[in-house]
């Protein structure tokens, strides 16, 4: 029987990775082929707004909220600061910029080699050899897949500050959860990043003069989208999957927006797809299953019952 529950937990866990990549990767997309000819500011505050306004009522109307301390309020908002706001903004503002979507994902696949760095002097962690090997093999296929799409870039050398700066803002907002010790639950934590991130847009938007929607049922189709897949969905898994396998495995998983972004761009959007990309794709799968694989080992060995043993003497 425990070896089944094990195998159901194991598929549960895969099919939200999987979903994880697929929804996380339409964020990418949703800016490009809907931002046209509306701000994608204006895009991004009626992305949350909604969003923020569902969660509040299903929050109240469920108490989930009941008995959480007003610090760990103010700690989660601070964390949907940089996570949302400070993320998403950057990746709007890069993608307005010309920058290709695949290109754009590069701060995603850049942030598993940064976090790989700083989680032993951060979190106390060790990131095993075979993890580096994997990491290392994804970040190759991720400039390969990169690569082959700047050349075709219209976009100015400075935009892709922006790309570094979501980056930066992500890697920041996980850190600061992975060091928190959360004592709300998946729900309540992304009803809090998601009424946070939709006061600052709001008030930013304001003062662009970008606050009111045009009235446009595209525009609406795409806001609507972008909050229950990239939002809810996305963050909703990133979160959940940073409790289930760790932060070593979750962002390896983020080897894999590029590629997927990369593809579905060529797709809609006529974006370069070329053999160097498909290499390229190749490259990343291969890193994101080293990781996973050692994970997975690792996992195992320190439940064994000698390393029980030895925690014991």
């Amino acid at each position: 029987m425990s070896k089944q529950i094990g195998v159901l937990h194991g598929g549960v866990t895969a099919a939200a990775a999987i979903a994880f990549v697929v929804s996380w990767s339409s964020g990418f997309l949703v800016p490009a082929i809907a931002a046209d000819d509306v701000s994608p500011l204006t895009l991004l505050v009626w992305r949350f707004i909604p969003l923020a306004v569902v969660l509040l009522v299903v929050v109240v109307s469920t108490g989930a909220a009941r008995g959480v301390a007003h610090a760990d309020v103010r700690r989660q908002a601070l964390i949907g600061f940089f996570a949302q706001f400070g993320y998403c903004t950057a990746v709007y503002a890069a993608i307005a910029e010309g920058v290709a979507t695949g290109t754009t994902a590069l701060i995603d696949a850049v942030q598993p080699l940064v976090v790989a760095m700083l989680v032993g002097p951060l979190l106390g962690l060790r990131v095993r050899g075979a993890q580096w090997g994997g990491l290392l093999v994804g970040a190759v296929g991720v400039l390969l897949v990169v690569r082959s799409q700047l050349d075709d870039s219209t976009a100015h050398p400075a935009s892709y500050l922006w790309p570094a700066l979501a980056m930066a803002c992500l890697i920041i907002g996980t850190f600061l959860q992975r060091r928190s010790a959360p004592r709300t639950g998946t729900l309540l934590t992304l009803t809090i990043h998601v009424t946070a991130t939709a006061a600052a847009l709001v008030l930013v938007a304001a003062i662009f003069g970008v606050l009111a929607p045009p009235a446009s049922t595209a525009f609406w189709a795409a806001a609507g989208f972008a909050a229950a897949f990239p939002t809810l969905t996305a963050y909703g898994l990133y979160w959940w999957l940073l409790r289930r396998i760790g932060i070593t495995a979750l962002n390896a998983l983020l080897f894999l927006v590029a590629p997927t972004t990369a593809a579905a761009g060529a797709l809609l959007l006529d974006e370069p797809l070329t053999i160097v990309t498909l290499l390229g794709f190749a490259l990343c799968g291969a890193g994101v299953a080293i990781v996973l694989t050692s994970e997975t080992r690792g996992t195992r060995e320190a439940g064994s019952p000698a390393a029980a043993a030895g925690r014991a003497q």
